[in-house]
């Protein structure tokens, strides 16, 4: 069984920045695919970043060179780097992970961005 626990989220200006955390329990944490998404109200859930367990990773267009995924195996944490906040980020964003064929996900942290 594998809990997630996301923290870091809040408030923020546009053009502000965020540091969201998932934390992991359970075993063969440096194993899983660790995924970022969030739902913004009235809309689908969408993948942000992902993190394989071979070290590449990956981002929807709208967040390249903005957000920035890391993980750290020792910890059992995995890190989501918001830069350059927008207004349409703002949304409920949840840790995800997959191992073994089976998805795991947190209750999601909230974000707002909004002056």
């Amino acid at each position: 069984q594998v809990q997630l626990v996301e923290s870091g989220g809040g408030l923020v200006q546009p053009g502000g920045s965020l540091r969201l955390s998932c934390a992991a329990s359970g075993r063969g944490f440096s194993f899983y695919t660790i995924n970022w998404y969030r739902q913004a109200p009235g809309k689908q859930r969408e993948l942000v970043a992902t993190f394989l367990s071979g070290g590449s990773t990956n981002y929807a267009d709208s967040v390249k060179g903005r957000f920035t995924i890391s993980r750290d195996n020792a910890k059992n944490t995995v890190h989501l780097e918001m830069n350059s906040l927008k207004p349409e980020d703002t949304a409920v964003y949840y840790c995800n992970a997959v191992w073994r064929g089976q998805g795991y996900w947190g209750q999601g942290t909230q974000v707002t961005v909004s002056s």
